[in-house]
């Protein structure tokens, strides 16, 4: 059997294969009304294409747990039930096409607010539907951005329990893995790492302190997430930055502190912190952190980041670098690559009854 190909299990979950599809923000939601943060139909034949297709977990795209957490107006949410029958018309697809529905929360922090990324993605204000962020320190993402509103202890707090709140929104919604959102420079992450994080109270400072938040949402949404369904954490492994950030030893050390409070997957991204550093991207460039916590820890890993080649993801997985890829790019230009890579591999492919005549 192709490593690619062979079935995982987390808890009690059997996902069917190892090639999954991370969260893509669509930015297709609509921006005010009552269907505000509601997948549409876009969203839908969007993650069904990937279902019939043969992609073993889909893990829908960043979802707000509330309206300031957003990345952009028209970013999905999950805060409130209108929002909840809306996906499970997306989940109950999914599981007819053999696939695992899983949903990305998130909280957007200092970077909510913003256009969609085809139109530029600065910074809005109220006029375009804006707000104004949320931080842990009142620092901006960059030159020209909005100083966010630090948060207090007690706001703090609510957002904690707001993550709790959707992730019971998540499992009514016919979710079966909640992955938590700390990477690429949003509110856990900002919390994290010390070139955002500048407090000087009990969620600032210490490496201690700067992961107190990030463990008390995953306490949190373990608390109310079912003992027999998984819950993984997205991080960035690295902020790139030559001093004074988030560095690959620090995830190391907070991967075995994530596993002990109940992770059961770390999916390993990098950067999204910090503006204008440098990275030298190329194929699988962001796979060395994964194997590396992988080696260096007992917590179970998918790797992300130019995978796009089926003897490059089977390798990822051979080697023992990771126990699952994740395709981003690849899985928009080709919804059908799993079933592809399944026949490259000799591997039995997911086909839909009503595709029988493409085997």
């Amino acid at each position: 059997m192709s490593a690619l190909f062979e079935p995982y299990t987390l808890r009690e979950l059997t996902i069917p294969n190892r090639v999954w599809m991370p969260p893509m923000c669509q930015y297709s939601a609509a921006p005010e009304g009552p269907l505000t943060g509601a997948p549409n139909d876009w969203h839908f034949a969007h993650y069904a294409a990937r279902a019939t297709g043969g992609t073993g977990l889909i893990i829908v795209e960043a979802t707000a747990v509330s309206p300031e957490g957003r990345i952009s107006p028209y970013d999905l949410g999950i805060w409130n039930d209108t929002q909840v029958e809306a996906f499970r018309r997306i989940t109950d697809f999914l599981k007819t096409q053999n696939t695992v529905p899983g949903i990305q929360l998130a909280h957007a922090g200092r970077k909510a607010s913003t256009e969609r990324t085809w139109k530029g993605g600065e910074p809005v204000g109220p006029e375009a539907y804006g707000w104004q962020p949320l931080a842990p320190s009142a620092v901006p993402f960059q030159e020209g951005h909005p100083v966010p509103a630090e948060l207090t202890v007690e706001q703090i707090r609510e957002t904690v329990a707001l993550f709790a709140d959707a992730a019971r929104r998540a499992l009514a919604a016919g979710f079966e893995v909640a992955e938590i959102h700390g990477a690429h420079g949003y509110l856990i992450n900002e919390f994290l790492s010390p070139h955002s994080n500048q407090r000087d109270d009990e969620y600032g400072g210490s490496y201690e302190n700067r992961v107190r938040f990030a463990l008390e949402v995953v306490d949190a949404v373990r608390a109310v997430w079912p003992e027999d369904k998984p819950l993984f954490f997205r991080i960035s492994a690295t902020d790139w930055l030559e001093e004074g950030g988030w560095t690959t030893d620090d995830t190391v050390r907070f991967a075995a502190e994530l596993q002990e409070h109940g992770v059961d997957l770390l999916d390993v991204s990098t950067g999204g912190n910090a503006s204008g550093v440098r990275i030298v991207t190329g194929p699988g460039y962001q796979v060395p952190f994964a194997a590396r916590v992988k080696a260096e820890t007992t917590l179970p890993v998918a790797a992300v980041g130019l995978i796009t080649d089926v003897e490059q993801a089977e390798k990822i997985l051979a080697n023992g670098e990771a126990d699952a890829v994740l395709l981003g790019r690849e899985l928009l230009r080709n919804p059908s690559w799993a079933r592809h890579a399944a026949r490259e591999l000799g591997a039995e492919p997911f086909v839909p009854d009503q595709y029988h005549r493409s085997v």
